[in-house]
């Protein structure tokens, strides 16, 4: 088993240790370090490199969210688990692609599952960069998203996304009867996902393109897509010519 270095930020001493006293019962991993507040852990992990944070949230100096941003720019960013007294920041934690969200006091079993959740995180995320070293032709386009649940991470294939839908400053990805929401524009979904299989028929919609059962017209006269799950997706003016690209027309 590859050992796992940990760094904790914590500006509660007693947590800290509490911690600390959980991790050495787990194998397999070692403590770099403690951090006392937010611009600590980004400077210590700056310095250590660690592999998992375990990270307050509500600290002195940047906030645990803040810190999982700043941190979300390194190369190799660490696996984040929050441990927090309070459970309303469960969203924002998610939003940041939190591997799991644990609330004081931490139970020792919930400690251990979280860390397992970080390594395969961490195997997945090393094991795709590698099978990418070396390949000459790689696609320019997206081929997965990762996106947050009450369960941990998700990995979702591009070639699975049934149709994409922008809500607000997020957008959502439709995979059969499931859905999430990844923080994204519009415009650069478009540039990343490959236009042989999906299609932008709005501004707020992409669609792939054999999930397209048909088009027909509405009673304005525009375009209208009816989808293989017998939804339907209205065509916006400015795509209206993709509806005679796609019908070779």
């Amino acid at each position: 088993m590859t050992e796992l270095t940990l760094l904790i930020a914590d500006d509660e001493p007693l947590a800290a240790e509490r911690l600390q006293l959980l991790i050495e019962r787990i194998d397999g991993v070692k403590l770099v370090g403690v951090a006392e507040d937010g611009d600590e852990a980004v400077s210590k992990a700056a310095d250590h490199h660690p592999d998992v944070l375990l990270l307050d949230i509500a600290m002195p100096g940047l906030d645990g969210i803040e810190v999982a941003r700043a941190l979300s720019k390194q190369e190799r960013p660490p696996a984040v688990v929050f441990v927090t007294a309070f459970d309303q920041f469960a969203v924002a934690a998610f939003e940041v692609a939190a591997v799991d969200y644990l609330m004081k006091p931490v139970e020792p079993g919930r400690l251990a599952e979280a860390i397992a959740r970080a390594r395969a995180l961490l195997t997945q995320r090393d094991r795709t960069a590698a099978d990418k070293t070396g390949v000459e032709d790689d696609s320019p386009y997206l081929d997965e998203f990762w996106a947050s649940d009450l369960s941990g991470l998700v990995r979702i294939a591009s070639r699975d996304i049934d149709r994409v839908s922008a809500e607000r400053d997020y957008m959502r990805l439709h995979v059969g009867n499931r859905s999430w929401l990844i923080h994204h524009s519009m415009t650069k979904l478009e540039e990343g996902l490959d236009p042989a299989l999906f299609v932008r028929l709005h501004r707020s919609a992409i669609v792939r393109r054999d999930f397209i059962a048909g088009f027909s017209r509405n009673s304005s006269g525009r375009w209208v897509a009816r989808l293989q799950d017998e939804t339907e997706q209205p065509v916006g003016r400015l795509y209206s010519e993709k509806v005679r690209e796609i019908a070779a027309r």
